[in-house]
């Protein structure tokens, strides 16, 4: 997939909204030196060509008591019908799964899981992930501490 050309004010504007994407129309332009309607006609550009897919609020975790954070990876038997699609229909209907990821090497998922405490987890293990058919493996790491939390991308420039 190609990025489209971007210039200055484009890559400032996602940035921008990157950081706080409830910033208004005429706070925008203040910040990029241009006027509210050009501002407006670019955001509205970066939108429909898919820069910006969405906006949305971010939750704290600890404050909905989700304080145990594992990254689980999966792996799914080769052999006979292969379950792929089952196990990722599946996925979509954890709440706890707040990214999942096809890898490549010795495993096939990696899941980003929220949960309140040890016991949540293992209810979720043994209750969602070890009871879809095909998986021969599972592995769970869980998070120390966050050094960075960040949803903002880097802007190529």
């Amino acid at each position: 997939m190609t990025t489209p050309a971007l210039d200055r004010v484009d890559r400032r504007l996602l940035e921008l909204l990157q950081e706080d994407a409830h910033l208004t129309n005429q706070a925008l332009a203040e910040k990029v030196n241009l006027s509210p309607a050009p501002v407006l006609r670019r955001v509205r550009a970066l939108e429909q060509a898919g820069l910006i897919r969405r906006y949305v609020a971010l939750l704290d975790a600890g404050k909905l008591g989700l304080g145990l954070l594992a990254y689980v990876t999966v792996k799914l038997e080769k052999k006979g019908r292969m379950p792929i699609e089952q196990f990722r229909r599946a996925v979509q209907s954890w709440p706890e799964v707040t990214a999942c990821h096809s890898t490549t090497g010795d495993m096939d998922y990696l899941l980003q899981v929220h949960v309140t405490d040890l016991e949540h987890f293992n209810r979720f293990i043994m209750n969602a992930v070890l009871k879809q058919a095909g998986v021969v493996d599972v592995k769970s790491s869980f998070a120390l501490e966050r050094v960075k939390d960040t949803t903002a991308l880097p802007i190529p420039g």
